[in-house]
């Protein structure tokens, strides 16, 4: 069998495959294996999410992901790091990271690849793949022609091309008449229309406890000004639900009773400003966003009516974004290989028997926080354990 991509996905499936007895060739075009794992997590490696189950992934089938989860779970990956004698810790919500670095995650797959006996071959470019005799399929590469009976595609999406990321693995699905939804960066920070980048641009770096509403997406974390927008872990989790035109929702109170907290400082001669970085805001954030809304004043000077409007916008401040930074910035690709045209328990194509794809190519997209790579140790290890 051949798998072409070397990482996460493609690691796992061939280590896989590789232990039950295939005989396993891994081609990467790349220079360095599994570079995506390497730069992750500030390179920590967020590697896993205790908390992964089926609802916490985006898909035209929510479903999809349930049975490849169910046959290898954070636990089961969890036990491999622990095997190797790697240190992890949970950072918040589930989030495992390696105590030491990424580097420790890589060794540990190429390891088990060794075990297997899988032969890796990087710096391979991949011109084409085809039918052969057999109902089989023939790679051609800079290397050669190689054939197999099973062939895994785990060649990612397109995120974060300048480390790779290449539309290799969707044209592959067309050839072979699979269909692709459509795709779109997700994780992403968003960028904002001029009028409110001037207001905002200069509280780059500025972190704001937030709950971030877009679509059906609805998350409580930091959001962080840019030079360009809004980012930080709640901006990055709502922007695989926001679409283009969509207004973007932020509670910048999401622990309080805005109005009522208003109420009780209405005869007050603070300046709102002052009072909300009480509530743990920088005075400048407090000082522009107020600009923002057109209530820079006192507590005392607002009426009835104006504090409504201001618990309101508290509590619902609408920002309409006008995009986001693209694939460059993002951290997963949404959309892929529809998950129509694939097996849920094997992840093989329906009308193409033995070819497989796996991990970020496929129309699953996990929440931030290691759900991703969880996606990709569950459905490599469910193609290696079937191809």
């Amino acid at each position: 069998m051949i798998v072409i991509g070397a990482g996460a996905a493609g690691l796992m499936c061939a280590a896989t495959a590789g232990k039950r007895g295939r005989s396993v060739l891994l081609l990467d075009h790349a220079a360095k294996l599994a570079e995506k794992i390497r730069i992750s997590g500030g390179g920590r490696c967020n590697f896993t999410n205790i908390h992964a189950r089926f609802d916490c992934y985006l898909s035209a089938n929510p479903n999809f992901c349930r049975s490849a989860l169910a046959q290898y779970s954070p636990r089961d990956f969890v036990d491999m790091v622990e095997r190797h004698g790697i240190g992890y810790h949970e950072k918040k919500l589930g989030q495992l990271f390696c105590d030491d670095g990424s580097e420790r995650i890589i060794a540990m797959l190429d390891e088990e690849c060794r075990a297997g006996g899988v032969d890796r071959r990087m710096e391979t470019a991949i011109h084409g793949v085809s039918r052969s005799g057999g109902g089989g399929f023939a790679v051609e590469t800079g290397g050669g022609r190689f054939e197999c009976q099973s062939l895994v595609i785990a060649t990612g999406g397109l995120s974060i091309p300048q480390i790779g990321a290449t539309p290799f693995g969707y044209q592959v699905a067309e050839q072979f008449g699979l269909a692709v939804t459509p795709l779109s960066p997700a994780l992403v920070p968003l960028t904002f229309h001029v009028e409110d980048a001037e207001i905002f641009t200069p509280l780059a770096g500025v972190s704001v406890d937030v709950e971030a509403k877009a679509g059906k997406g609805r998350f409580r974390e930091n959001a962080l000004f840019t030079h360009k927008g809004v980012s930080g872990p709640a901006i990055l989790q709502v922007s695989s639900y926001w679409q283009p035109g969509m207004e973007l929702l932020l509670d910048l109170m999401p622990d309080g009773n805005a109005e009522g907290w208003l109420e009780e400082r209405a005869d007050s001669e603070q300046l709102i400003a002052n009072a909300l970085t009480e509530l743990g805001w920088s005075r400048r954030f407090a000082d522009a966003w107020l600009d923002r809304v057109g209530m820079n004043k006192r507590l005392k000077d607002l009426g009835p009516k104006q504090r409504g409007q201001l618990a309101e916008q508290l509590h619902r401040w609408c920002v309409k974004p006008n995009g986001t930074q693209g694939y460059k910035k993002a951290e997963v690709t949404l959309g892929g290989v529809s998950t129509k045209a694939l097996s849920s328990k094997t992840l093989m194509a329906n009308d193409a028997p033995g070819l497989f794809f796996i991990g970020e190519v496929v129309d699953v997209t996990g929440w931030l926080g290691g759900y991703n790579f969880q996606w990709a140790w569950s459905s490599g290890f469910v193609a290696g354990m079937n191809c």
